[in-house]
């Protein structure tokens, strides 16, 4: 567990066990950090500290990450942890083209955010592109099914059986949208790990966001951290101690969200 002393501008990580709210984080910090509230302020931070953070702590979020839910209980996750100073400037050179096509491309503003609030998450995005290398650490979030998705196509060919008693009309459905099952699966099975590496992140008072703009330059970001072809990488999460201070998240009303019985 770690908590904060000193001011905004100099603090010092320090062992606590009893985690307690400070003046810039109102909620407890540490492994007993209440779950709702720390949701509830996990925002995306994007401005970090170039100070490092402690093998053992990003250990610690990345085993939180593992036991989330996963499909079949195959556990194909891995996590590439990058805290190389080196490997971090190369990620930074593909990240900064990344930013720039994404903001002149992708980037527009919200229903209901207003253009002032548009700004700043501008110049936050802007700020952590202009400073990537010195991103304490950054983890990249991956997941292969390995031979399991060949392993069923080859199991339902020998089993015309389960597709009588399934329907004509449902099997060619299934065999149409086969690609589309695994893909979501698959992301299924790594997206709750990364939520819970993020609440976990937060509750120990470390600021982080998701990305996935890395995609549109996958294949250069897995030469640089040798990640295998076959392997799909779902999201980058630069992490480090923040800059700023948490606070209340914005989000929707939820009964804007929520559909009852039906659309």
């Amino acid at each position: 567990m770690a908590t904060w002393e000193g001011d905004d501008t100099s603090r010092t990580a320090v062992a606590d066990p009893a985690p307690r709210p400070t003046e810039d984080d109102p909620v407890p910090i540490g492994a007993d950090a209440p779950v709702l509230a720390v949701m509830s302020t996990m925002r995306a931070m994007r401005r970090l500290r170039p100070d490092p953070v402690p093998d053992d702590v990003l250990r610690q979020v990345v085993q939180a990450a593992t036991w989330a839910g996963n499909a079949s209980y195959l556990q194909r996750f891995s996590f590439v942890v990058v805290t190389d100073r080196e490997q971090m400037t190369r990620v930074a050179g593909i990240w900064r083209a990344v930013e720039e096509f994404y903001l002149a491309t992708f980037a527009q503003r919200p229903d209901g955010m207003s253009q002032e609030a548009f700004a700043r998450t501008i110049d936050a995005v802007e700020y952590q592109a202009a400073h990537f290398a010195e991103t304490p650490a950054l983890i990249v979030a991956c997941y292969d099914f390995g031979s399991y998705p060949g392993d069923v196509r080859r199991r339902m060919l020998r089993s015309p059986h389960a597709f009588r008693r399934f329907g004509l009309r449902r099997g060619i459905a299934l065999m149409r949208n086969q690609f589309a099952f695994s893909g979501r699966s698959e992301a299924a099975s790594i997206y709750p790990a990364v939520q819970n590496l993020l609440l976990a992140a937060r509750s120990l008072g470390l600021a982080a966001n998701l990305t996935t703009w890395h995609l549109i330059a996958e294949g250069e970001v897995k030469r640089v951290l040798g990640i295998p072809r076959n392997v799909q990488t779902f999201g980058i999460i630069p992490i480090g101690w923040p800059m700023g201070s948490f606070g209340p998240v914005r989000r929707r009303p939820v009964d804007e969200v929520i559909h009852k019985d039906r659309w």
